[in-house]
């Protein structure tokens, strides 16, 4: 897949989320811009926690 369609693949994903999780997506966007790239592979793992087992990810925040 090219960047272009990813991004394209994005924005369609992001049109059907539901609003309560846009705000954690957007944040979690921004987070991922700014991660250097030796520690991708730590933001990957975080993001199937988000996907597979939120509640998970919500009391390793607290």
């Amino acid at each position: 897949m090219t960047v272009k369609d990813l991004k394209k693949e994005i924005k369609l994903a992001i049109e059907d989320a539901p609003e309560s999780v846009l705000e954690d997506i957007l944040n979690f966007l921004k987070k991922s811009n700014k991660i250097p790239e030796g520690k991708i592979d730590l933001n990957k793992h975080l993001s199937q926690i988000m996907i597979e087992d939120n509640s998970l990810l919500q009391k390793l925040a607290k």
